[in-house]
């Protein structure tokens, strides 16, 4: 081990000497206490070091040790359920050590070092056996939910096993095979968090994120291995619709992110998640969740990394052929972080005080997304969806505009909608896709009726916020029967189709043959109203009708599994609309 001194101290930035060897992100022990550190400048022995927990009361002059190696993490059985501080600390564990406050420099194995995990290997795997990078050797049952496979990791050399236990009952640290190169194979690994693990082949992203969100699934899809952003002011939101996500989305593992967010809002996530049933399953969705959490009230420095942390816990699982989606709330506070520590460190500071080299930093996190083959041969993805807090709102600001430049799909929260208690509050006009085109087959495959719908919904709501503006001047009154009719519609879309309830047992999560269902029956309602009206139908009639309130009410009066019950509404439509439409037929034919 390197030892060195500290020279100078600047808050979470700490300068020392007597560093030479060491290299750029290796991690040290900082101080009597041995806070954790990482080296982010290397400059003759002279190096800086941002360190990871709170370093009040550290003086100049204290030791510091390199461990020579990257900030990494453990990987391996016992992380699914757990949750974690940015650099994988177990904060359960820690807090039933030492109590609600973390102590400076206070350790805890990220893994349960004494459990025993029942480990099945594969048949074809023996001593003498071939081996390769990534190549799974056996299974864990982690939880109910989740079966980890136990890979070979991408790090090692060699190619053959010299030796090998078989199945049997295994701690994560006892060492179930050796290499020819006397290399150790055990149920864990580690892996550096800035350095993305390896995979095969980069694959398109065909296949939608099943949300049960209806804006999002039908308006504003987003692929498994897409990157999505949801900018918005405080109170759109933003916590609220990740959690939605999280909570019902079709993904096999949820990694969590709480990066500089308030602690209440990780106090959520943990009481609500172990309650809540998974709709695939039928059991706890804990048992398919990591949490990490940075809260606002933690050292700023491991904001930073949190983000690397969850990125690589994500790509393990997605290794073993998962499909993984990531909750990062916020990358706004992540990027204060490095403002924070960029002042620091007296750098030049670019727009609004941030530092230059921002867009590369986003790049780095959400450019580790994707649909990819593993070494393993099997398909993976990781999905990123990270919330934006643009001060005042304001999608003009740096954070909101770079993130722009490396996501496909831009959930823009409406002030508006917010106050209006419309969730989730994602607006359809600054709102977009890019993935819309690449999941139409998979819809067509599931649903042909998706792609007209969408596009004909749309474009009533991008109508009605046109006429808004002359309703503002002049009252709905002066709209023709044709433009007040698209108001009416575009309310039923609002009111029936695009506002959900979190709270309600039914409307909380809305499969996707439902969501077209109640789609279809609105956008046929409004069909058939236009040639009503062309025949001279008043617009009164027609929007009292009782099977408008009908379409209105079909997500929370019917469950995802009554879609014959949602068909008899199309029936009280076609009987109610028929009515109508012989009674102004026969008039149109006597006045002829």
């Amino acid at each position: 081990m390197i030892k060195g001194e500290i020279t100078r101290i600047s808050g979470p930035i700490i300068y020392a000497k007597g560093l030479d060897g060491c290299g750029l992100y290796d991690v040290v022990d900082v101080g009597k206490a041995k806070l954790i550190g990482e080296i982010i400048r290397q400059n003759a022995g002279n190096a800086t070091i941002q360190v990871y927990e709170e370093d009040t009361g550290m003086h100049i002059g204290e030791e510091v040790v390199c461990t020579q190696r990257p900030l990494s993490l453990k990987l391996g059985p016992g992380l699914v359920g757990n949750i974690y501080d940015g650099i994988q600390r177990p904060l359960r564990q820690m807090f039933e050590n030492s109590g609600a406050f973390l102590l400076p420099g206070e350790r805890a194995e990220p893994l349960d070092v004494s459990k025993k995990w029942d480990f099945v290997a594969l048949e074809n795997i023996k001593e003498g056996c071939e081996i390769s990078k990534g190549m799974v050797i056996g299974t864990v049952e982690e939880t109910k939910s989740i079966t980890q496979k136990i890979m070979i990791s991408p790090d090692i050399r060699g190619k053959k096993l010299k030796a090998f236990k078989g199945s049997g009952s295994y701690s994560i640290d006892d060492v179930i095979g050796v290499t020819e190169f006397d290399e150790e194979i055990k149920l864990s690994q580690y892996w550096p968090v800035r350095i993305p693990r390896p995979y095969a082949q980069k694959l398109s992203v065909s296949e939608p994120l099943v949300t049960g969100q209806r804006v999002i699934d039908v308006f504003f899809p987003l692929s498994k291995g897409g990157t999505a952003a949801i900018p918005g002011g405080f109170g759109t939101g933003k916590t609220m619709t990740q959690h939605a996500v999280a909570k019902w989305c079709d993904a096999d593992l949820i990694v969590y992110i709480g990066c500089g967010e308030r602690g209440n809002e990780m106090t959520d996530v943990l009481s609500e998640f172990p309650e809540l049933i998974d709709p695939r399953t039928g059991r706890s969705i804990m048992e398919r969740t990591i949490l990490i959490a940075n809260t606002s009230n933690m050292p700023v420095a491991a904001r930073e990394v949190s983000l690397y942390s969850g990125i690589t816990l994500a790509e393990y699982f997605r290794d073993m052929g998962m499909a993984v989606a990531i909750m990062a709330d916020s990358t706004s506070r992540w990027a204060e972080a490095l403002r924070e520590l960029s002042g620091r460190m007296e750098e030049m500071p670019a727009e609004e005080g941030f530092p230059a080299y921002l867009p590369t930093r986003l790049a780095s996190f959400y450019e580790r997304a994707g649909r990819v083959n593993t070494l393993c041969g099997k398909e993976g993805s990781v999905s990123v969806i990270g919330a934006v807090s643009p001060p005042g709102g304001d999608f003009s600001e740096p954070v909101t505009q770079h993130t722009k430049r490396f996501i496909r799909c831009f959930w823009a929260l409406d002030r508006e909608l917010a106050n209006a208690r419309h969730y989730p509050a994602i607006g359809w006009i600054d709102s977009y896709s890019e993935y819309a085109e690449e999941v139409k087959d998979w819809w067509e495959l599931h649903n042909p009726l998706w792609y007209k719908l969408r596009l004909e919904a749309l474009e009533v709501l991008k109508s009605e916020a046109k006429l808004q503006q002359i309703v503002r001047l002049v009252g709905p009154d002066a709209l023709p029967t044709s433009q007040r009719l698209v108001l009416k519609i575009a309310d039923m879309i609002k009111n029936g189709f695009l506002q959900q309830n979190a709270f309600d047992d039914i409307d909380k999560y809305c499969s996707v043959e439902k969501q077209i269902l109640i789609l279809d029956l609105i956008m046929e309602f409004y069909k058939r109203s236009v040639e009503l009206i062309k025949n001279g139908a008043l617009l009164s009639r027609i929007i009292n009708l009782p099977v408008c309130d009908e379409l209105v009410r079909i997500k929370m009066v019917y469950k995802n599994d009554e879609i014959d019950k949602i068909e008899e509404v199309r029936i009280h439509l076609d009987t109610q609309l028929g009515e109508l439409e012989r009674s102004y037929s026969a008039k149109k034919n006597m006045m002829m």
